[in-house]
């Protein structure tokens, strides 16, 4: 029988703990050790907020795997409070502190896998270590800022960042009673997504009392009689009783630098397809590595709990010498906020631009989430891009308040596989009037993508029309009343045939309805008689979630 191995697993949560798992369950014989520095080997940290909103009450719901239940399981030893602070690459052992007791020691280890996650971001501002100025990352976060809340009976909150942390901690303090500002230095919350999709999620955080501070950026905080006080750009001071930094993160790479490991150029931990590190007996998984970002091939880092636990699998299949690769991601998220939900997968059209992508399209559309007849039907905002003239899905984003998820995880599934917006034409998803329709959103999404590349359907978009473009609304007079871009004629589609007369014939038209079906049908009539007619993507509705521009 051959020597056990002896696997070191630094850091638990999500990376590390699955790693731990499945080695046990591919080699019962290998000695494995996990050492965490934390009260806490795996917990939610995605349910952090929650907890401080009162949504989950219990503490214990958190705790999703103890010491004893690794060693009882698993025969894995856990060992928490005890922080690896030196990797000697050489000799293969790492030094361990007891946080508790300041005594450190060695330990050999044949394969070493690091999971260190990512910490908060806490800029060299003035007053950020102030009490009542909180971060959110562990167990401890969270029992600190529900003890201020509740002993110093706490009533108005400032979250600094509109990422998920910062929605999610700014939807929970409203739950807990406290007013609640939200402070970001750009023009949107959830920035990684397009502007316009966001927009109906900035109305819905001013419905449920989050005031928006937009466009400022912190620059400190200053105690005082009264609480705390926020300075930032652009605008008079706000105050709080506390302050939720939601900033961001940064990849925990200060042992890895040490130990001479391989960096990236986002500042990641540097990995192979196998997690493996510069170091063929040290691999890293989680919140700390760089990984491939699956339409444009470059490296990216991403703190979310799915990749990380993938990545765990696929570190403890190489130790054990099995050939299995990590993919990549996609990046695929959702964010609730309140009862409305924003979710993407894929890259953004910002993020396609950055990338130098210009071969791509979009189209908006807005269908109800179940066929409208049946009874509490919602509409869904959805955007998907594809590259031309291949009809390679490239990203999607939806937000609303049923459906969102499910929308979002059939594109996702059909991108893993190099799916097409052909593919989304012929997705046979599950129909019954409660839960979809025949043809579903996300059929339609394919049909109008689909219908471009081949020349049925040209589009058009409310961002790039210019001052002197044509616009045509074939909506009834009743909805053009209503309101209606500026510059825009209106012939109802009914009437189009009988008033062609009113048409230019020698530039574009630009079509839209509310959401663009009649904009199609009014298309394809105009296309066939001989005019350049083009369909503004997603109608009005979409017009309404752009920038100012008309």
């Amino acid at each position: 029988m051959n020597t056990p191995k002896k696997v070191i697993i630094v850091g638990g949560v999500a990376g590390g703990a699955s790693c731990a798992a499945r080695l046990r369950r591919l080699d019962e014989f290998a000695q494995i050790t996990i050492y965490d520095r934390g009260p806490f080997v795996s917990f939610a940290n995605c349910g952090l907020p929650y907890h401080v909103g009162n949504v989950i009450p219990q503490e214990p719901s958190l705790l999703l795997a103890s010491p004893e239940l690794f060693r009882d399981r698993f025969n894995i030893k856990v060992k928490i409070h005890h922080e690896v602070i030196a990797i000697d690459r050489e000799k293969r052992t790492v030094t361990v502190k007891n946080v508790t007791t300041g005594e450190s020691f060695e330990d050999r280890y044949d394969d070493l896998v690091l999971s260190p996650g990512a910490s908060p971001l806490k800029p060299d501002l003035p007053g950020l270590d102030l009490p009542g100025v909180f971060t959110v990352r562990t167990i401890p976060d969270t029992r600190a800022i529900r003890a201020w809340i509740e002993t110093t009976q706490a009533t108005r909150a400032i979250v600094a960042g509109g990422g998920f942390i910062g929605l999610e901690m700014a939807e929970n303090l409203r739950h807990r009673g406290l007013e609640v500002g939200l402070l970001q230095n750009s023009a949107q919350v959830m920035p990684p997504m397009d502007a316009e999709m966001v927009e109906p999620l900035h109305q819905h955080l001013r419905e449920h009392g989050i005031t928006l501070h937009l466009n400022r950026a912190l620059e400190g905080i200053a105690s005082g009689p009264n609480g705390l006080t926020v300075k930032a750009s652009h605008g008079n001071d706000l105050h709080a009783d506390l302050v939720i930094l939601g900033l961001g993160v940064r990849p925990e790479t200060a042992l890895a630098k040490a130990a001479g490991l391989t960096l990236g150029a986002r500042g990641g931990i540097q990995v192979d397809d196998q997690m493996r590190t510069s170091d063929p007996h040290i691999f890293a998984v989680g919140d700390a590595v760089e990984v491939k970002e699956l339409i444009t091939g470059s490296q990216m880092l991403l703190a979310l709990a799915g990749p990380a636990n993938r990545q765990g699998r696929i570190a403890a299949d190489a130790i054990c010498g099995r050939d299995s690769s990590f993919r990549g991601v996609q990046g695929t998220s959702i964010c609730g906020v309140f009862d409305l939900a924003i979710a993407s997968t894929g890259l953004s059209e910002k993020a396609l631009k950055r990338a130098g992508m210009t071969n791509y399209e979009k189209v908006y559309l807005h269908p109800k989430h179940h066929v409208g007849y049946y009874p509490g039907a919602q509409t869904l905002h959805l955007k998907l891009l594809f590259e031309k003239p291949s009809g390679r899905i490239l990203g999607f984003q939806a937000l609303g308040k049923v459906d969102v998820a499910r929308k979002v995880d059939v594109v996702s599934a059909l991108m893993q596989k190099g799916g097409t917006v052909f593919d989304l034409e012929e997705a046979e998803l599950c129909y019954a009037p409660q839960f979809g329709a025949a043809k579903d959103a996300l059929n339609y999404a394919g049909f109008i993508a689909a219908n471009h590349l081949r020349g049925d359907l040209p589009l058009s978009h409310w961002d790039h029309l210019t001052a002197d473009a044509f616009l045509l609304d074939v909506r009834d007079e009743d909805e053009f009343a209503e309101g209606h871009a500026a510059s825009a004629i209106n012939i109802p589609l009914p009437q189009l045939r009988s008033r062609l007369a009113e048409l230019p014939e020698d530039k574009p038209l630009h079509i839209y309805c509310g959401v663009g079906q009649r904009a199609y049908y009014a298309v394809r009539l105009l296309q066939q008689r001989g005019y350049d007619a083009r369909d503004l993507s997603g109608g009005w509705l979409t017009a309404g979630m752009m920038p100012p521009r008309l």
